[in-house]
């Protein structure tokens, strides 16, 4: 093969060669690329899933305390219903003993 045939063809070989180097470091950028944009969706789907468990969890607590709430008022209406009860049962007996303090300060007083 002549000179010039054969410079020919290792300038060819070596511009095939700077084409496939190109056209791999370009696949190489667009995958990174893709990557990074799952990377971005990954992180973003996490970052809103973390935020409704962490509202869904507020929102439990909430009804956890609400519950706990009512049952503290409900408790508390009954006791102040039964201490009720037991005072209107003693209404006699206190307007009896108070009838005997006064009488015992007038007969003091006499």
């Amino acid at each position: 093969m002549p000179r010039p045939e054969v410079l020919d063809k290792i300038k060819e070989a070596e511009q095939e060669a700077d084409d496939i180097v190109a056209e791999a470091e370009q696949d190489r950028e667009e995958r990174l690329a893709e990557a990074r944009e799952e990377a971005e969706e990954i992180r973003e789907t996490a970052r809103e899933e973390a935020e409704a468990a962490a509202h869904e969890r507020l929102e439990e607590a909430r009804e956890e305390i609400e519950a706990e709430r009512d049952a503290l008022i409900e408790a508390g209406t009954s006791a102040r219903e039964e201490l009720e009860q037991q005072a209107a049962g003693q209404e006699d007996e206190v307007v009896e003993y108070v009838t005997d303090l006064f009488e015992e300060a007038v007969h003091a007083q006499t």
